[in-house]
């Protein structure tokens, strides 16, 4: 289905809910650019589960600088089209891979037209062959990095500093890998999506610019007036050999310094979410919850609310957005001191990704272990959160980590410097 949209369509997009996915749903579709309304109430009746959560609304993205300038930081110009992009749906199919089914979605008087277009795609002669194609050694490009490792450990080594003199708790210091060139969009993200599966993965194409993702991370969840949100933080490579992975698994989550990084976001969003939500309602329904993916083990937790009444998503992306899973705490110094640390913009990387649902429902990703496409050149954005106990070395090879897999998509391989002994 997505692949005949995308044929056909300049602007479609596709919420994945992982390579052969089990649970959850999946969402493909197109729409036509628009802003999107600050005026969506999220304080509804409780959801009809019968239905898809998605009815129809909004799906795209919005950027980090965006966030960060109505929370009153400093920003840089990013240059690269950057700000909210988002697409009123006009077009959808629902895809519930519990039951099985699929739900069609479209507009007044188009319902005809679009059950003819998914009999035909659904039709088993017309199935193109989805195998993407394998970059041989040969193909393989080097991604130009922001700052090389010696750079980073010394941002590293200044938030240190920071935290030292009472400024920032934590700092979620930054960095990105560029791939010049023109690239195939969906032949990379079938790679990204068959290397890294994730239940919140996407490809959302508009006005030309995609932006792919294999993210793990849900920053915001509204359905029937509860606000969700799931921070990661605390990453450890997977390991081919099972008692290491288990290892490093088990090492992850007694970790002292992953624990009190976790738990610094898990206080700033409770914070967050006590600005829209019902006095005493706030929850943390999981705190320090290791998830296994095929690159990563990551360290999860969950908090949740009751929206306040009049609740919109203009007020609670203003009182979230960008997430501080994202920044680091207290988040509007946070913010500021990597303005100039980073001295770049990080454009969507850093952001959210989903949608946005006419009856309140929301469902939107962090921008991270994702890929922005523009006409010349791919852009891949890591980082990860310092502390006062973050060891550089260790820090450095998160990174590495975290940028491997969706350059790989690309074809491309960390610089070599990146690449040393240490980080791997």
């Amino acid at each position: 289905m997505f692949r005949m949209l995308e044929a056909g369509s300049s602007d479609v997009f596709w919420l994945d809910a992982g390579e052969a996915a089990t649970e959850g749903w999946s969402f493909v579709g197109t729409g036509e650019p628009s802003d999107l309304p600050d005026d969506v109430r999220l304080d509804v009746d409780a959801a009809d589960d019968l239905l898809p959560p998605f009815l129809g609304g909004w799906v795209g993205w919005r950027d980090y600088e965006s966030g960060a300038a109505v929370a009153g930081a400093p920003v840089a110009a990013s240059g690269e089209g950057g700000g909210a992009s988002w697409l009123r749906v006009t077009r959808a199919v629902a895809f519930d891979h519990a039951a099985g089914r699929a739900w069609m979605m479209s507009e007044d008087g188009d319902a005809e037209t679009w059950a003819a277009v998914i009999a035909a795609a659904s039709d088993p002669a017309s199935a193109s062959d989805s195998a993407s194609a394998e970059y041989s050694d040969g193909d393989n490009a080097i991604a130009i990095a922001r700052h090389d490792p010696d750079d980073y450990v010394a941002l590293i080594e200044r938030c240190r500093e920071l935290i030292r003199a009472g400024i920032a708790y934590q700092l979620c210091l930054t960095t990105r890998f560029t791939v010049p060139g023109s690239h195939d969009a969906v032949s990379v993200y079938e790679r990204l999506r068959n290397a890294t599966p994730a239940h919140h993965g996407g490809f959302v194409r508009i006005r030309g610019r995609s932006l792919l993702s294999a993210s793990p991370e849900q920053f915001l969840h509204a359905r029937g007036g509860v606000i969700r949100s799931r921070p990661i933080k605390g990453t450890r490579p997977r390991s081919a050999d099972p008692q290491t992975d288990a290892a490093l698994a088990a090492e992850l989550a007694v970790n002292v310094k992953e624990r009190a990084e976790n738990v610094m976001i898990v206080d700033l969003i409770r914070n967050d979410l006590s600005r829209v939500c019902v006095p005493g309602s706030i929850r943390v329904d999981g705190l320090w919850i290791v998830e296994s993916y095929p690159a990563v083990h990551q360290l999860v937790s969950t908090v949740s609310g009751t929206a306040a009444e009049g609740t919109t998503v203009g007020r609670l992306l203003e009182a979230t957005f960008p997430a501080g899973s994202m920044t680091g705490a207290p988040k509007l110094s946070a913010m500021t001191r990597l303005h100039d640390l980073e001295g770049a913009p990080r454009g969507v990387y850093a952001g959210c990704f989903g949608y946005v649902g006419i009856d309140g429902a929301i469902d939107l990703a962090m921008v991270i272990r994702s890929i922005v496409i523009d006409a010349d050149q791919a852009v891949v954005g890591a980082g990860g959160g310092i502390t006062w106990g973050s060891v550089a070395a260790a820090e450095v090879a998160e990174v590495a980590t975290k940028a491997r897999a969706p350059l790989a998509a690309l074809g491309a391989e960390m610089p070599a410097l990146w690449r040393s002994d240490i980080l791997n």
